[in-house]
């Protein structure tokens, strides 16, 4: 089995994870935190938005599955990269849209996307970074949509990102 790596936030890592969870080629998704300054945060202190870092998934992938750049235009349209620091009322950087790319061939497709949805009149501010280290968050926050189906927020956020999936992406679905 071939597996590639991907880290990428879109707000909260709840709402990415349940989606990535659902695509076909993904082997594991694990919430966590990168792109900050303090080593192995706790999530009290990224909330504080003091620390720098994202809330950010992992996602281990088959890319003969799953190609990245499918990845990245699942990770665009389940989300919104329009808004600086922000995900609905999300608010502060820890909630930042951000891509951290691995190799330079993820740079260079990441780049790509960006401009291909430029184009397309999207004012896409996703930050494009050189991966930083990943830290997991706490054992509590793993699949926490599948685990608390019936949290409020996870109700009214993450039913919209899945029916997304489910219209734009329906060959992906596991």
């Amino acid at each position: 089995m071939i597996t590639s790596r991907a880290i990428v936030g879109g707000g909260c890592f709840w709402c990415t994870e349940a989606v990535f969870r659902a695509v076909r080629g993904v082997h594991r998704v694990t919430s966590g935190y990168a792109g900050g300054k303090r080593p192995n945060p706790t999530y009290e202190q990224i909330c504080t938005g003091v620390t720098g870092h994202a809330e950010v998934i992992e996602i281990e992938f088959d890319p003969s599955i799953l190609p990245f750049v499918d990845l990245l235009h699942i990770f665009f349209a389940t989300h919104d990269p329009t808004t600086l620091n922000r995900q609905g009322n999300d608010i502060g950087t820890q909630y930042r849209s951000v891509i951290f790319y691995l190799d330079d061939t993820q740079q260079a497709q990441a780049e790509q996307v960006i401009a291909s949805l430029k184009q397309q009149g999207i004012a896409v501010v996703t930050e494009l970074s050189p991966a930083p280290t990943f830290y997991p968050a706490e054992a509590y926050h793993q699949d926490f949509f599948n685990k608390n189906p019936h949290q409020g927020y996870c109700n009214f956020t993450i039913p919209p990102k899945l029916a997304k999936l489910q219209q734009y992406f329906s060959d992906y679905l596991k």
